[in-house]
């Protein structure tokens, strides 16, 4: 989150106003998609990479890029 805060900051909004674009636009991403998901985006927002097998998996696309 960090990362994207440092970025909103260089478009000229100050730290605050940052985070509450943060945790609004998570918000949002979130009612748009189901619970299960919603920690995915959290994930996200710290910087840190989802494992997209394990989500691809979750839609039943487990072995889409040759995996079984």
């Amino acid at each position: 989150m960090n990362e994207l805060k440092l970025k909103l900051v260089a478009l000229g909004l100050s730290e605050e106003m940052a985070d509450k674009v943060i945790v609004t636009v998570a918000t949002f991403v979130k009612s748009k998609i189901p619970a299960n998901y919603h920690s995915t985006i959290d994930e996200i927002l710290a910087g840190n990479a989802p494992d997209f097998g394990s989500i691809l998996g979750k839609l039943g696309l487990g072995g889409f890029f040759g995996g079984r």
